[in-house]
């Protein structure tokens, strides 16, 4: 179970609710505080004082008043004309994330919304009810507006209580009006009140979702970038004195030492190593621990920012007591836009130099005696083709997240007749970085395919050589999936699987315990 606060959510949290279903719950002291702001809403309109977004319109209608008889018109009005999303719909686990995060935002208090709001959010995740939300028409700014108003379209209504203005979800399975999927799971929509529309449509939370789902798979992919590392170094008999720790201490980064240190925990006790007779090798093998090293230390940064913004207040105004209203900008969603743009140039990174890494194992004049292309035997060579194109596949993904990792968060255009004139591209910049990661998992299982090849062909060159412990049982556990084939063979299924071993937290902790000092 997963208790909602405000304050204490987790990346860990996010996934498990995303992606595995664990259950939410609002925390007693959040449902306090939300019945709190909720009360200072009403003083507010009581009074009579403009306030934007409560009795005011929105954006470049900010001086517009509006009576207190119409704040839930005001709020339904939001919605409708928000929803204006296109592109084809976020992955159910990115909806999910959303729908948790947005609860959690809110649960702070600063907002003005009843309990009953972030309570049907969670119901809403804990019994299966999941909107269908477009993937494109977020800038950023004022946080993801188009694809917050669709998701709002699900679980709000007004007294027409139309169906064809409930929006889509999905519901076991089958895609349904929003309105029918809500009735079939047992969940009563809300009529929203006064500040509550701007309360469920304003902050950057489809951007903070998409970003804390790709910084918890980028952990693991760095990770298993290590793996991949160390099975090329030792298939080409790398030097081992590139991950010297003296080395490493010198230049101070810590993911540089990171990396260099889990290298030379993943090959010990390997015969491989050195075994070129070489004084260096090439900066894809060589400089790893430097490139992969700042990829890790960017996404540390990256995760720090985000474990904060899905605990942070993201809407605006902001209610801190009976006639205490602040208008500010904390939906602007520039601190999740640049830091998607670094975490997807750090992942396009790592695709780089595992790429040149797989090129140098299939190429005959670079692989230290390999046969060109990993054919079983010279001989084989031209009948067969080898890994010829997989090294291909490699290379299109790298320069595919070569444009994706452009940075988005730098382009803004201006909205809302110039009030708001300077946006964040913040969902976009979370979207390309979610497809680099995708696309660089995919160049490391070509690389992991590759590696465990070129380790067979090599052992059979050696018979009396070993693998380090770590990397030994990479190798064993790839070939228990795929098995070694000595001709040509349709590699695409065989890489696929490769992957899905990859992916596995079961596989990288077996490799991880095995490359451990036993005691």
């Amino acid at each position: 179970m997963v208790i909602i606060d405000g304050h204490h959510l987790t990346l860990e949290d996010v996934v498990a609710v995303a992606r595995h279903g664990e259950p939410a719950q609002l925390a007693p002291g959040a449902r306090e505080r939300l019945t709190r702001g909720h009360a200072w809403v009403q003083d507010i309109l009581a009074a009579g004082k403009p306030v934007y977004g409560i009795n005011t319109g929105f954006g470049i209608f900010a001086d517009r008043r509006i009576s207190a008889a119409q704040a839930a018109q005001l709020s339904r009005n939001l919605v409708l004309s928000h929803a204006v999303g296109t592109g084809a719909p976020l992955p159910e686990e990115v909806v999910r994330a959303a729908m948790l995060i947005r609860a959690n935002t809110l649960a702070i208090g600063y907002s003005g919304v009843r309990p009953v709001l972030v309570e049907t959010l969670l119901e809403m995740l804990n019994r299966g009810v999941t909107p269908e939300i477009p993937s494109q028409g977020s800038m950023g700014s004022s946080g993801d507006l188009a694809p917050l108003a669709h998701l709002a379209l699900v679980f709000t209504t007004d007294d027409a209580d139309r169906a064809e203005d409930s929006g889509w979800a999905i519901y076991r399975g089958q895609r349904m009006r929003g309105k029918e999927a809500m009735q079939a799971a047992g969940i009563p929509r809300v009529q929203l009140g006064a500040k509550e529309g701007l309360a469920v449509t304003n902050g950057a939370t489809f951007s903070a979702a998409l970003l804390a789902l790709a910084a918890h798979d980028a952990g693991h992919w760095l990770d298993i970038a290590e793996i991949t590392l160390s099975m090329s170094l030792e298939a080409l008999m790398g030097v081992s004195g590139a991950f010297d720790a003296r080395v490493h201490r010198a230049r101070r980064h810590p993911g540089q030492q990171a990396v260099a240190a889990r290298v030379r925990e993943l090959t010990r006790g390997s015969t491989l190593m050195d075994a070129g007779g070489r004084v260096q090798d090439a900066y894809s093998l060589r400089t790893a621990p430097q490139v992969q090293g700042a990829a890790r230390d960017a996404w540390r940064f990256v995760a720090d920012v985000i474990e904060r913004e899905i605990n942070a207040v993201t809407d605006n105004p902001l209610i801190f007591g009976p006639h205490d209203a602040i208008s500010g900008g904390n939906f602007h969603g520039e601190p999740v836009g640049m830091a998607a743009d670094f975490l997807g140039i750090a992942m396009s990174e790592v695709a780089a130099i595992s790429e040149r890494r797989i090129f140098r194992l299939t190429d005959g004049n670079l692989n230290y005696g390999l046969p060109s292309m990993l054919v079983n035997t010279p001989a084989d060579a031209g009948l067969n083709s080898g890994l010829m194109m997989p090294q291909y596949t490699a290379a299109s993904l790298v320069l595919e997240n070569q444009t994706l990792a452009s940075p988005d968060s730098t382009r803004s255009l201006p909205t809302s007749g110039e009030q708001e004139d300077h946006n964040a591209n913040a969902m976009t910049a979370a979207r390309h970085a979610r497809e680099i990661i995708a696309n660089t998992a995919h160049v490391l299982a070509v690389e992991a395919y590759t590696a465990a090849r070129a380790l067979d062909l090599r052992l059979r060159q050696i018979p009396a050589a070993r693998m380090g412990n770590g990397t030994a049982e990479a190798h064993r556990r790839l070939r228990e999936a795929v098995p070694y084939t000595p001709g040509d063979a349709w590699w695409a299924p065989e890489i696929a699987r490769t992957r899905a071993v990859l992916a596995s937290p079961e596989f990288l902790a077996a490799v991880l315990a095995a490359a451990r000092p036993q005691p």
